[in-house]
């Protein structure tokens, strides 16, 4: 595995254990999930600029891989929308849409993914595999495919058909599992435990959520490298937000920004375990027993991520909140009303600004970023019917 100058291996999360680049995925002494480390960095403000034809491999001196073992496809770079308008309805200074819907396959899974299909390689695997509610699964299937190995994934029958479509344009395998995310799960577990394949899973892997830290990089360097004082993630497993907090944080280190923003996620009321968690002051979320959203990335009722993204928010000062299905799909049509084409999941950014803002949660001279996490295109029959609802 050929690594950075600044990579000084994986740090377990529960027994601070560090092994080197050559263990594959969660801690062999204990289990726990690993996070990339370094020592060393330097960097400067030039160096992270943003672009989109290196995609990842612009921030390579802060990623555990050299430039040339990278997988990459362009990922990132995405616009950084003012909305004017939505800030006087909001009550703060400036809101801004960061629009991962611009990525490689509309999605800000990319560039975790992107991440974790070149350690794959590196490991030398053959096939990679994830259970996903689609986004996860169609970026896997176009970096493996851009890697030239083989990719399976495992998918819900509620998945869009577009993310389905795209999956096997890909090349990729795909198994569409009747139920839900929890049973695509378990169809994902019981392969695993018959084949060689390299798992992408969230946190089972240390490079998704290192990859989604480019996110971080990318918003200071397109502010002027002033810090956000907020930003809205909505978030499922936790993989972008865990990552985002990362990023900020090494910004803040390594001296490239004064502060961190205040991180909230976003939720949907019908599968919220993290705000739920959060509500209660628990250190960890608890399995939602009956999920039932509509917004398909937002529906995973036992985030993997679910501790580390409650650390985020409180190391942040930050909160988790959660909307109704129908303030998520009045808010994603909104800002496309305003020619922003934010998909479903990204109306939870939206949703959870607003209802952030009635507690109280921003100043007035705030800067608030919305992530919307996927493009609209994914998910045009939710926010058409949507529309046909209210007999437009």
């Amino acid at each position: 595995m050929e690594t950075t100058p600044a990579f000084a291996g994986l740090r377990c999360t529960d027994c601070d254990t560090v092994h080197d680049a050559n263990v594959t995925h969660t801690c062999p002494d204990c289990g726990g999930a690993l996070d990339p480390t370094y020592d060393g960095v330097d960097v400067s403000r030039a160096d992270l600029v943003p672009d989109a034809s290196a995609g990842i491999a612009a921030y390579a001196d802060l990623l555990p891989f050299s430039t040339d073992a990278l997988v990459t496809a362009g990922e990132g770079a995405t616009p950084l929308l003012p909305c004017p308008g939505l800030a006087d309805e909001l009550g703060v200074a400036d809101v801004y849409v960061k629009d991962e819907g611009h990525s490689t396959t509309g999605a800000a899974l990319d560039r975790g993914l992107a991440l974790a299909v070149s350690a794959a390689v590196g490991h030398g695997a053959t096939d990679v595999a994830v259970p996903s509610m689609g986004n996860g699964g169609q970026a896997a299937a176009a970096y493996a495919a851009r890697a030239g190995i083989d990719s399976h994934s495992f998918v819900p029958s509620r998945t869009p058909f577009v993310n389905k479509a795209m999956i096997n344009v890909h090349g990729g395998d795909m198994s569409v599992v009747g139920g839900r995310y929890a049973d695509a799960v378990d169809a994902f577990q019981g392969a695993m435990a018959d084949e060689d394949w390299y798992s992408l899973a969230p946190f089972d892997t240390p490079y998704r959520q290192e990859g989604a830290k480019t996110l971080a990089y990318e918003i200071a360097a397109q502010l002027d490298w002033e810090t956000p004082d907020a930003v809205v993630h909505p978030t499922g497993h936790g993989t972008e937000l865990v990552g985002l907090h990362r990023g900020s944080r090494e910004l803040a280190d390594y001296g490239l920004v004064d502060d961190r923003p205040r991180l909230y996620a976003a939720q949907a009321s019908g599968c919220s375990p993290i705000a739920a968690a959060w509500d209660a002051g628990a250190d960890d979320t608890e399995p939602w027993e009956t999920p039932d959203t509509i917004v398909g990335p937002l529906e995973i009722p036992d985030p993997a991520g679910g501790s580390r993204v409650i650390d985020a928010l409180d190391a942040t000062g930050g909160a988790a909140i959660a909307t109704p299905d129908q303030d998520i799909l009045e808010g994603a049509t909104s800002l496309a009303e305003a020619g922003v084409t934010m998909g479903a999941s990204g109306g939870a950014a939206y949703s959870g600004a607003q209802a952030l803002a009635e507690q109280g949660a921003f100043d007035a001279d705030d800067v608030v970023v919305l992530v919307n996490p996927t493009t609209g295109n994914k998910e045009a029959d939710i926010l058409r019917s949507h529309l046909m609802s209210k007999g437009i």
